[in-house]
């Protein structure tokens, strides 16, 4: 079915490409020169495009957990440190003083638990030998029962020691791991970020985060389709018999960075949110991209794209062959007469330099592409072959696009 644009579109288009041709000079000797080339339909993979945002495989916080002074940074701003290195070191001299005392109450605690052992051995003594004496009436029932009540007591105080001893066991652990948290190293391998903090700083739990550290490779590239194209990803899914993560995970996915050039590793799918933004009705998705020798950093911006289906039998024109005109599409046909034609299409994704018509030609149609500025409707042209986008057109024609 032939878009329906009016006569007088077609009629505006040939007054614009013969503009210039009435009184400006003679005739031209002979049909005016024109470069052709035909329709292509072809198989042709549809990609889709997303702004993306580069961030950290894990962004580390890096903060202090114990109040003092900070007495030195331990590494170059903005270097690669590993799991493990020293990035400042907090005075540590009051909670040496603090371990040193806490190491001293679990000895007293220890010397106590000796002694009240010390007494329950006497008591139980006692008991052992005034038991049968009170039995023979050689003691009072009393003294029997006074070294009873002692012997109770001696056993009480053992494990009060005891407690006594875990409690400061306890405390000297949190003065042992007090004292560790002054020496702050990176909890992952990654790239380091400025230092926020200044040697001589005062620091603490409370205070800004000293630095952070971020896993870079991979790195995570972050996009937000919105909410119908992530319906029409679980319904494909659902139509494929698929779960929605395993769709993903099908798709390869291009980033191409903020200067132009394509990123030259691919990546794969990493995670979907839980829910669509309510402000911006779209949904963030994460994929992940491997980056040896760390080319790329958080806060990168850039664009991921993938081949999200494949429009089986598209037709395709080269982009210039198609003229705008009050909102709609023309093309110059040129029949197996070599007269020219201008014809209403409507058109659908642009594919690199060519575009996908939807209706309006055939396939094995020859259409202008160079030289449309000299054609009329009805008027005979000397078509040739269409040169500058023979390369591309060979490649459509070499390949399925899968």
């Amino acid at each position: 079915m032939r878009n329906p644009l009016s006569s007088a579109a077609v009629l505006g288009f040939s007054a614009i490409v013969s503009f210039g041709c009435g009184k400006m000079g003679p005739p031209p000797a002979g049909p005016p020169a024109v470069e052709v080339v035909e329709v292509v339909q072809k198989d042709v993979p549809i990609t889709k495009e997303w702004v993306a945002t580069l961030d950290g495989f894990v962004n580390a916080q890096i903060r202090a957990q114990v109040s003092g002074l900070l007495l030195k940074q331990n590494y170059a701003n903005g270097s690669y440190v590993k799991e493990g290195t020293p990035l400042f070191q907090i005075d540590p001299r009051p909670f040496q003083a603090a371990l040193d005392q806490a190491t001293g109450k679990l000895e007293q605690a220890k010397a106590d638990l000796q002694r009240a052992q010390a007494q329950l051995g006497k008591t139980e003594l006692d008991v052992t030998r005034y038991t049968p004496l009170a039995k023979e009436s050689a003691i009072s029932q009393q003294e029997l029962d006074d070294a009873i009540q002692a012997n109770l007591a001696a056993k009480a105080q053992v494990a009060q020691e005891k407690a006594a001893i875990e409690s400061a066991r306890a405390a000297v652990e949190s003065a042992k791991l007090n004292l560790g948290f002054t020496r702050i190293v990176s909890p992952i391998d990654g790239v380091s970020a400025i230092s926020t903090a200044q040697v001589g700083d005062l620091v603490g739990p409370q205070s800004a985060a000293l630095t952070s550290v971020s896993t870079v490779d991979p790195i995570l590239a972050s996009i937000t389709p919105s909410e119908q194209e992530y319906l029409a990803t679980v319904r494909y899914a659902t139509q494929e018999g698929m779960s929605e993560d395993a769709v993903m995970r099908k798709l390869e996915w291009q980033l191409k960075l903020s200067d132009g050039t394509t990123f030259a590793h691919t990546g794969r799918f990493y995670a979907i949110d839980r829910q669509v933004d309510i402000r911006t009705g779209a949904i963030l998705v994460r994929i992940q991209f491997p980056n040896p020798g760390n080319m790329l950093r958080p806060g990168g911006f850039g664009s991921v794209s993938t081949v999200i289906r494949i429009q089986h039998n598209a037709l395709l024109v080269p982009q210039r062959a198609v003229r705008e005109l009050q909102g709609g599409y023309l093309v110059a046909v040129v029949d197996h007469e070599n007269k020219a034609s201008i014809r209403p299409v409507k058109m659908g994704q642009k594919v690199g330099s060519w575009w996908m018509v939807n209706e309006g030609l055939k396939p094995g149609e020859r259409v202008v592409a160079e030289g449309v500025q000299d054609v009329r409707e009805g008027a005979v042209v000397a078509p040739k072959p269409f040169q500058e986008s023979s390369s591309v057109a060979e490649k459509l024609a070499g390949g399925n696009g899968t």
